[in-house]
């Protein structure tokens, strides 16, 4: 590797961190089309890689909200099981439906939501309301039931558009759970590492993750990705929200263009 790839990898995970220590979003909808273009990785290696520096990354992110007290685990096991069930479901009715057609659609919800958090902000005492009403969750079983079904649909999301659950579970445990977006975020985040972790694994036994350069990316992204983290449990809650709303538009046009391109 010589000085240009190494510096580009710096720079590729420094994005990659920031956007995941921020939002609690995975960051392969930056690190793969980057370094498939810019690098030149194979997709198989760009995505492995990408999970590899996940997997990093979003350890290093967890700590910092659990540090913090902002993650809720009790109900993050229930929307990752889940999610591992809907994923099968979701992935079927993938093959069915055009590529570029997924990209666009998933590229236009996130702008679309990011619009609406910027916009808007998050008003949690009238999220809060309306999930009463429509959920109106009495006992521990309503509760553990509700949040199995939300993570089976965020797992055929997830099957369906490839990537993106720790977006699909940020949205849902601020929108529908009415967690403290900083919570949701950390939560997001440590279901992102056990969801990253299992993934990775099963691309390294066919060989598809470079090591090196994942180490390297994902050190990086670590780095940023602390940094990130701190910033958003800091920050004012109306703030985050359009930190997060300004990033997510930003995606969603990314993602819509490079999916159309």
């Amino acid at each position: 590797m010589n000085i240009s790839f190494i510096t580009a990898m710096i720079i590729i995970g420094a994005i990659t961190g920031i956007v995941t220590g921020v939002t609690g979003a995975s960051g392969v909808m930056i690190f793969v089309p980057l370094v498939s273009m810019v690098l030149k990785f194979s997709i198989h290696e760009a995505i492995g890689t990408s999970l590899m520096v996940n997997v990093i990354s979003s350890l290093a992110i967890t700590y910092i909200y659990y540090k913090h007290g902002n993650i809720n685990l009790k109900s993050g096991i229930w929307i990752a099981i889940g999610s591992i069930i809907g994923a099968q479901v979701g992935t079927g009715f993938s093959v069915k439906i055009p590529e570029i057609s997924l990209g666009a659609a998933f590229g236009i919800f996130m702008a679309g939501m990011g619009i609406a958090m910027w916009k808007k902000g998050i008003n949690r005492e009238s999220v809060a309301s309306t999930t009463k009403k429509i959920l109106n969750l009495e006992t521990q079983t309503q509760k553990i039931m509700a949040v199995l079904i939300l993570g089976f649909f965020v797992g055929i999301m997830t099957g369906i558009f490839g990537a993106g659950g720790g977006v699909m579970i940020l949205l849902i445990l601020i929108f529908v759970l009415n967690f403290p977006i900083h919570m949701a975020i950390g939560t997001s985040s440590l279901l992102m590492t056990i969801t990253a972790c299992s993934g990775a694994f099963g691309y390294a036994l066919h060989g598809n993750i470079r090591i090196l350069p994942g180490l390297i990316t994902g050190i990086s992204a670590a780095g940023s990705g602390v940094a990130g983290a701190l910033f958003a449990n800091r920050a004012n809650e109306q703030i985050l929200a359009m930190v997060i709303g300004i990033l997510y538009i930003m995606l969603g046009i990314v993602m819509t263009i490079l999916s159309l391109w």
